[in-house]
């Protein structure tokens, strides 16, 4: 039975093949997506513009709120990820 099976999937071998690499696709643009990195490196570099005095106290607070939101977004992404393993 299952030599049957696999002989009539055959046709279908290709669609099946495609729609692996779609999955493989989507999950490599999510990693990047929703990788916590480039944010982590947003937040150096917005400390070192407070130090070298190009923004101000208040802006750097403004700025570091969102992208503090946005790694916290990510990071819970990758926890998610993580228990659907």
């Amino acid at each position: 039975m299952g030599l049957i099976t696999e002989l009539l999937a055959l046709p279908l071998a290709p669609v099946r093949g495609a729609l692996w690499v779609m999955d493989q696709l989507v999950l490599t643009a999510e990693q990047q997506y929703y990788d916590p990195e480039p944010v982590v490196r947003q937040l150096a570099e917005l400390e070192q513009e407070l130090l070298d005095g190009r923004i101000t106290e208040e802006e750097f607070d403004r700025v570091e709120d969102q992208l503090l939101d946005e790694l916290e977004w990510r990071q819970a992404w990758q926890r998610q990820q993580q228990e659907r393993s």
